[in-house]
C-alpha cells in the first residue's frame, strides 16, 4: 500500500515540475531518505546564475553526500510566497528553507502558525523557534572587492547598482564603497564610487532581479560616465550588465554571490572578481543539523557566513588586472577584517537607519 502511495506522490510531483515550476532532484536509487527539503525560489528562477542557484547547490549536495530528498518551487512572483511554503507544508516536509529577504514576511506567517515545521531563510534573520536564519556578512568581501576595483581603474571612477534598495543588496554597495575610501587613504588616490552614497543611503536600483536589458542600460551608462569597473547587485540583471561590458572592451564587471567566471563563463573574459556569498554552505550546513539524531529544534539561531568561516570571500582577481601588491594588501585586508581592525561600513550605515 505504501510502494503504491509513493508511486501516486512521485507521479503528482512530475506533473508539478511540467506545471507549476517545481523541480525534483531527490533521486538516491531506491534507498529510502532519512528527510525531507523543499526550497522555495524567490523571483528569478532557479537558475539564476545567482542565489536561488546557489541555494540549490546546497540542496544537491546534501542530496549526494546526507540521503535526503530534494526539490524546489519557483516563485514567479511574490504571491506564489505563500502558496509554495503552504504546499511543503502539506507534504510534511522535514525542512522548508526559503530564499531571499522577500520571502521573510510569509516565512515569518507560516512559521508561527506551524510551530512543528523546520524552516530556514537564506538571506534573514531567525523569525522564530523553529527558524533557522542564513545571513551573510557580504560587506566583508565587498569591502575586498571594492579595493581592487580601486586599483584595477584606469580612469579614477568605479560603479555599483543594485536590483531594490534592501539591506542585502545594501550590504554589498555599502561594503564596495568602504573598499575603494580605504584604497584611496592607503594610497593617496581620490577613485569615484558611481551608483551609491552610504552616508545618504541613496544610489541607483533598477526595480527588479530580473531584466537583462535594465542590467545593460545601467552599464552602459555608467561607462558613458568613465566607469571601467561596474558591480551589479542584482542576480540575473547583472548578467545584461556584463555583456554590455564586454562588448565596450575597456571595462571589468565584478559579480556577485557566485564566482561568474564559471556561474557565467561567457563573460570571464571581462569578470575582475566576485563577490562570493556561500549560501549552498549555509544550506547544507543546515540540512545536516535537521538530520542530527540529537536535533531539537533551532531555537532561533542564526547562521552568519564571514571571511572568516569562509561563508564569504572573493574569488581570484583577473590575471594582470592589478599589481602584486595589491594582492598581498588583499591578505593583509582579510587578516585585518577578521581581527576587527578594518571598518567596513556596515554596522554605522544599519545605526543610521534606526
Amino acid at each position: 500500500m505504501r510502494k503504491n502511495l509513493w508511486m501516486l506522490v512521485s507521479l503528482l510531483l512530475v506533473v508539478s515540475v511540467m506545471f507549476t515550476g517545481c523541480g525534483d532532484a531527490g533521486d538516491t536509487g531506491g534507498e529510502e531518505t532519512v528527510a525531507s527539503v523543499g526550497m522555495v525560489t524567490d523571483m528569478g528562477g532557479i537558475d539564476d546564475k545567482s542565489f536561488n542557484a546557489t541555494a540549490w547547490k546546497g540542496v544537491e549536495l546534501a542530496i549526494e553526500e546526507l540521503n535526503v530528498s530534494g526539490s524546489y518551487l519557483e516563485s514567479q512572483q511574490q504571491t506564489d510566497y505563500a502558496t509554495n511554503i503552504t504546499q511543503y507544508i502539506k507534504q510534511d516536509t522535514d525542512l522548508i528553507v526559503t530564499v531571499g529577504f522577500l520571502l521573510a514576511d510569509d516565512t515569518a506567517a507560516m512559521a508561527a502558525e506551524n510551530p512543528d515545521v523546520n524552516f530556514a531563510i537564506v538571506d534573514f534573520g531567525s523569525l522564530g523557534d523553529n527558524v533557522r536564519g542564513l545571513t551573510f556578512s557580504t560587506d566583508q568581501a565587498g569591502f575586498m572587492a571594492g579595493y581592487v576595483a580601486a586599483a584595477a581603474t584606469k580612469t579614477g571612477k568605479v560603479a555599483t547598482f543594485g536590483g531594490i534598495n534592501i539591506p542585502t543588496v545594501a550590504i554589498f554597495m555599502v561594503g564596495f564603497e568602504a573598499g575603494v575610501d580605504y584604497y584611496n587613504a592607503q594610497n593617496g588616490a581620490s577613485v569615484e564610487v558611481l551608483g551609491w552614497n552610504t552616508a545618504e543611503n541613496n544610489g541607483v536600483f533598477v526595480g527588479n532581479f530580473e531584466s537583462t536589458d535594465d542590467g545593460r542600460r545601467v552599464a552602459e551608462e555608467f561607462m558613458a560616465e568613465g566607469a571601467d569597473v561596474v558591480m551589479p547587485v542584482a542576480g540575473p540583471v547583472g548578467l545584461g550588465s556584463a555583456q554590455a561590458v564586454q562588448e565596450a572592451g575597456n571595462a571589468w564587471i565584478i559579480g556577485v554571490d557566485t564566482d561568474w567566471t564559471v556561474s557565467a563563463s561567457q563573460y570571464k573574459d571581462v569578470v575582475l572578481t566576485s563577490v562570493l556569498k556561500n549560501m549552498d554552505v549555509a544550506v547544507f550546513d543546515t540540512i545536516k543539523q535537521v538530520i542530527d539524531p540529537n536535533f531539537a529544534g533551532f531555537g532561533g539561531e542564526n547562521y552568519v557566513g564571514t571571511l572568516e568561516n569562509d561563508g564569504v570571500g572573493i574569488a581570484p582577481v583577473a590575471s594582470g588586472a592589478v599589481a602584486d601588491a595589491v594582492l598581498k594588501d588583499l591578505e593583509t585586508i582579510k587578516a585585518s577584517i577578521i581581527a576587527g581592525e578594518i571598518d567596513t561600513g556596515w554596522d554605522t550605515y544599519l545605526a543610521g537607519l534606526e
